[in-house]
């Protein structure tokens, strides 16, 4: 099997990272947006399964991975969902399967919902992001990231339900190295600015005009998600027209990587519909 190959581009003068397998109808994959996060760590356990049928790209987000590290103040996620339709020109896709986690799936479908829609979606799917985060230790710590190791092993614990996740010394640092990059925990922390005496940003709301959404939808939560409440992935997918949802059991914040082999599966078959 051929192993993703790391390319770079150059999109509105702005370096973007990004890996690619495969060859077929093409798949984008959105990772999420923890201190540290890039596209091949959320994917790391996707990437060749799906390569087996489909063009499979998984770019770094801006102010992730090997991305340029840059941060719109007045509108970061318009900024990110912007440079990823733009990213798609640059690369040649007309129309994708995009699959998005925690914030890439937000991501999705904050724009799929707007007035003017930019991405260029065939399908998406949407893994944990689109409920309302609740409000607990494991989200505080996410938000609270100090650029330690013992911070990102928080971090680690609040993504997962399988404790070895964060008892496993080289995979806490891997996902901490990431985070010490140059300008990536600067740019991800410079985003949570505020001018002194302004009250702290609303968390992303699920309360969207999903029947705004034309495009077949798969909605998939951690059935042991800790940052999202139960039941959330059936309200939300009721509300498109085209619809569905899954719960993966034994899975935290992130199943593709907890439990890869059914996810996987999951997003091939429901691939295999839009042809």
């Amino acid at each position: 099997m051929t192993r993703p190959q790391r390319r770079t581009v150059l999109v509105d003068g702005l370096t973007t990272s990004y890996l690619e397998a495969g060859a077929g109808h093409p798949v984008v994959l959105l990772h999420g947006g923890e201190f540290g996060a890039s596209a091949a760590l959320g994917w790391e356990r996707t990437i060749d399964a799906l390569a087996t049928r489909h063009r499979v790209l998984a770019p770094d987000m801006l102010g992730f991975g090997e991305s340029a590290k840059v941060v719109d103040f007045t509108d970061g996620r318009g900024l990110r969902i912007r440079h990823i339709a733009r990213f798609c020109r640059a690369v040649g896709v007309e129309s994708a399967h995009f699959v998005g986690n925690s914030m890439g799936a937000i991501n999705l479908l904050v724009d799929a919902t707007s007035d003017t829609p930019v991405l260029p979606l065939r399908s998406l799917a949407a893994i944990c992001g689109g409920g309302d985060i609740l409000r607990n230790d494991h989200v505080a710590a996410l938000y609270d990231y100090d650029a330690t190791v013992e911070g990102m092993r928080r971090i680690v614990t609040a993504l997962f339900a399988d404790p070895a996740y964060p008892a496993d010394e080289d995979y806490v640092r891997r996902r901490y190295e990431s985070s010490i990059a140059p300008g990536a925990w600067e740019s991800l922390a410079a985003a949570r600015f505020r001018r002194p005496g302004l009250e702290p940003p609303a968390p992303p709301s699920s309360a969207r005009d999903y029947r705004r959404i034309r495009v077949p939808a798969l909605i998939v939560e951690g059935g042991a998600d800790k940052l999202l409440p139960a039941g959330w992935a059936a309200q939300l997918a009721a509300q498109i027209p085209a619809g569905r949802s899954a719960v993966i059991g034994a899975a935290g914040h992130c199943p593709q990587i907890e439990q890869p082999e059914t996810v996987n599966a999951l997003l091939l078959a429901f691939f295999e519909e839009q042809t």
